[in-house]
C-alpha cells in the first residue's frame, strides 16, 4: 500500500546476477511508488512467478542460464496477458531491443543506464506510454567509480585497446563506429573524434561495397569473421595505403549479433613488394632465394611448378626436386581439388592480372595451414602470358590470434559490466540515500559492493598472470605450506565475498606442500569460483597425498563437464555458453606445472585435481572440517 492506503503498482525483479535484484529492488523500495512482490533468477521462475502473481509489472534479465529472457517472453504473456514485460539487459547493441519488442516486451532496458529515472519509466508503462528503449543519456548519468582498484583495472583494459599496434574500433550493426583507437585513426588519416559515428564503407571509398558484402554476411549469420582487403579514403595526398579489415561478430546466446569488432592493418608494404615482383622477373628471382616466411614460386600457363624458393619448402614441406613439374593443385584439399578450385583461380588471375584469398592449404604431411594467397600473371613485353607468380604465407598464427583477440576483448568487456555497473549503483545509492536506507539494506548494498570488487580484483589478477606466463615472466616462491591453514583461508575469503553456499573442507591436518602459497591460493580460488559458477553445492576440496605428491580435488554435486569441453578444457580461452573469459583453468595448469604439478580434469568424479609435490611424507590422516 502507498502512504495513502492507495495499492501501489506490482513488480516482479527476475536477474540471475542477486546483486543487481538488490539494487534494482531497493531503488524501487525507496521509490514508495512500486510494490516489489517477487524475485527470481532464470526464465523458468519468471514464468511461475507470471503464473502465480500476475503483477502489473515484470523487470526480467535477458541473459541468464538455463532458461533466459527471451525464450521465457513468449510464456510469461502467455501466463500473464495484462502484465507489462521490461526486458533488462547488459548488452547496449542495436537489435536487441527490436527483437525483444517483437517478442512482445512493452519495453526494453538497458542495464548501463542510470536508476534515477526507472520509477518514473515503468509507471509511464502503466500509463499508456508507447514502448521505448532505455540507454544512458547525459540527463540521466551513469554514477562513476569510486574505488581506486576500480579505476586502475578500466584504465588497463582501455590500454589494451588504445594502445594497440593494430586498427581497432567497436561498430553499430549497421557498420558505424562508436569507438575507435589512435591506430585506426592513423590508418585511415583522420583524427579519432571524427571516426565516430562515421561508416566505414566511406573510409573504403570504392572500395565500400566490399565492407557491405562482409557486413551483410556476419548480420545474416552466413559466417562469424570476415576478412577484406581495400583502400583508404582521407591518407596523405598521392597515398596509395591498402588495408586488410577483419570483422567479427559479438553475438548472444541465440547467435544473433550484438555489435560488431573491427580489426586493421596496413599491408601497402606487401602488396607494393608483390607489383614489383610482377614488373621485374630478375628481381623476383632474386628475392625468392632469399625469403623465408613467403613461399615465392612459378607456374607455367597450365599450372604446373616451374620454381621453388627456400620459403615454400619450409612451409610446405616439398622439396624442389619432389614438387618442380606437378600441379598445384596438389596444395588444396580433395573437396577443393574436385571443384577445380585451382583452375578458377588461374582464370581469374588471367582476367584479373591478379588473384587473392585466404583459406585452407594441405602440406606434405597432410597437416593444413590458413595461407594468405596471391596469384599474379606474368606476361612478356607483348602482353603474352608466360606463367604466374603466386605467393603464399602461413597466417595461421595469426588468424588463431586474431580470433582469440576479438573474443577475449568482447567477453572481458561483458565480465566487467556486471561487478562495475553494481560498484557504480550501490555506491550512489549509499550516497544519496544513507539516512534513509535500513542497517540490513545498507550491509547488503556494501556487501554487493564487496562482492564486486572482488570479482574485479580476481579478474585483473587472472589477466595480469596470464600475461605474465606468456611472456614468461612469471615468478615464484616455492617453500613449504599448510594446505589446511591455506585451503581454510581461501574459503573464508569466498563467504566474505561471494555467495558462496555450501563448502566442504576435507584436508588431513599436517599435510605440507611445497610450491608457491600465494599461486596455490589462486588456483583454488580459481576452482572454487569454476565449481561456484558452473557446478552445484556442495562443492568439495579434498587433498589426497602419495608418496612424493598431493592431489588437491574441487568437486560439486553438478553434472560435470561434457564431453565435447574436456579436451580443450584447460586452453586459453576455452569458454561455455556460461559465459567467463577462459583464462581461469589456463592458469591453474600453467601455474601447477610451474611448480612442478599438474592440473587435470578426473571424469568419473568430476573433480578438478591440482597435482604439487610435498614438502615431506604424508602425516597420519586426520579430517579437519
Amino acid at each position: 500500500m502507498g502512504t495513502d492506503g492507495e495499492r501501489l503498482p506490482t513488480i516482479v525483479i527476475v536477474d540471475d546476477a542477486v546483486e543487481v535484484r538488490t539494487l534494482v529492488r531497493t531503488r524501487l523500495r525507496l521509490s514508495r511508488r512500486l510494490a516489489v512482490v517477487g524475485e527470481g533468477s532464470s526464465g523458468q521462475e519468471a514464468i511461475d512467478l507470471a503464473r502465480h502473481l500476475r503483477p502489473d509489472l515484470m523487470l526480467l534479465d535477458v541473459s541468464m542460464p538455463g532458461m533466459d529472457g527471451l525464450e521465457a517472453l513468449p510464456e510469461v504473456r502467455e501466463q500473464s496477458p495484462d502484465t507489462r514485460v521490461v526486458m533488462y539487459s547488459g548488452f547496449d547493441e542495436q537489435g536487441l531491443a527490436e527483437r525483444t519488442l517483437e517478442l512482445g516486451a512493452t519495453a526494453f532496458f538497458e542495464k548501463a543506464s542510470s536508476l534515477e529515472g526507472l520509477v518514473d519509466d515503468l509507471l509511464g508503462l502503466l500509463d499508456g506510454e508507447a514502448a521505448v528503449r532505455r540507454t544512458p543519456s547525459a540527463s540521466r548519468p551513469t554514477a562513476a567509480a569510486v574505488e581506486p582498484v576500480l579505476r586502475e583495472h578500466l584504465e588497463r583494459f582501455r590500454e589494451v585497446f588504445e594502445d594497440a599496434a593494430i586498427g581497432m574500433a567497436t561498430m553499430t550493426l549497421s557498420g558505424r563506429l562508436v569507438r575507435a583507437n589512435a591506430s585506426l585513426g592513423q590508418l585511415t588519416g583522420r583524427n579519432v573524434g571524427d571516426l565516430i559515428a562515421t561508416s566505414y564503407a566511406e573510409l573504403a571509398g570504392p572500395d565500400g561495397h566490399l565492407f557491405d558484402d562482409a557486413l551483410q554476411s556476419i548480420v545474416r549469420g552466413d559466417r562469424d569473421v570476415v576478412q577484406f582487403e581495400h583502400r583508404v579514403v582521407g591518407g596523405a595526398p598521392g597515398s596509395r595505403r591498402r588495408l586488410v579489415s577483419t570483422l567479427s561478430s559479438v553475438r548472444d546466446a541465440a547467435r544473433r549479433p550484438l555489435y560488431l569488432f573491427l580489426q586493421v592493418q596496413d599491408v601497402s608494404a606487401q602488396r607494393q613488394a608483390e607489383e614489383e615482383l610482377r614488373l621485374s622477373e630478375q628481381r623476383f628471382r632474386l628475392l625468392v632465394e632469399t625469403v623465408q616466411d613467403y613461399a615465392i614460386f612459378m607456374l607455367d600457363t597450365e599450372g604446373r611448378i616451374a620454381s621453388w624458393n627456400a620459403g615454400a619448402q619450409r612451409i610446405k614441406g616439398w622439396t624442389a626436386d619432389e614438387i618442380v613439374g606437378q600441379h598445384f593443385r596438389r596444395f588444396y584439399p580433395p573437396e577443393v581439388q574436385a571443384a577445380r578450385h585451382p583452375e578458377h583461380e588461374l582464370e581469374l588471375a588471367v582476367r584479373d592480372g591478379r588473384y587473392e584469398e585466404e583459406g585452407w592449404r594441405v602440406r606434405k604431411d597432410g597437416t593444413m595451414f590458413w595461407a594468405q594467397v596471391t596469384i599474379t600473371a606474368v606476361r612478356d613485353g607483348d602482353g603474352e602470358l608466360v606463367g604466374f607468380a603466386k605467393v603464399t604465407r602461413d597466417n595461421t598464427e595469426r588468424r588463431r590470434m586474431e580470433e582469440e583477440q576479438s573474443h577475449f576483448l568482447a567477453v572481458t568487456a561483458h565480465e566487467l559490466r556486471a561487478p562495475v555497473g553494481v560498484l557504480a549503483g550501490s555506491a550512489s545509492l549509499l550516497d544519496q540515500n544513507w539516512s534513509e536506507l535500513p542497517d540490513l539494506e545498507r550491509g547488503e548494498l556494501l556487501r554487493a559492493m564487496a562482492s564486486s570488487a572482488g570479482r574485479l580484483q580476481r579478474l585483473l589478477n587472472d589477466l595480469l598472470t596470464a600475461s605474465r606466463i606468456r611472456s614468461s615472466a612469471l615468478e615464484l616462491d616455492a617453500e613449504p605450506f599448510d594446505l589446511a591453514t591455506s585451503i581454510e583461508r581461501i574459503v573464508r575469503s569466498a563467504h566474505r565475498f561471494d555467495d558462496a553456499g555450501d563448502i566442504v573442507v576435507d584436508v588431513a591436518a599436517g599435510l605440507t606442500a611445497l610450491g608457491d602459497a600465494d599461486r596455490f591460493a589462486q588456483m583454488v580460488e580459481n576452482l572454487l569460483g569454476n565449481a561456484l559458477r558452473h557446478g552445484a553445492p556442495p562443492v568439495t576440496i579434498s587433498a589426497e597425498p602419495s608418496d612424493d605428491h598431493v592431489d588437491v580435488a574441487v568437486t560439486d554435486a553438478g553434472n560435470g563437464v561434457p564431453d565435447n569441453m574436456r579436451s580443450r578444457l584447460f586452453e586459453r580461452f576455452a569458454t561455455s555458453s556460461d559465459g567467463g573469459t577462459g583464462l581461469g583453468l589456463y592458469i591453474v595448469r600453467a601455474l601447477a606445472r610451474a611448480q612442478g604439478g599438474d592440473a587435470t580434469y578426473r571424469g568419473d568424479d568430476g573433480a578438478f585435481v591440482v597435482t604439487l609435490p610435498l614438502a615431506e611424507p604424508a602425516p597420519t590422516p586426520a579430517v579437519v572440517r
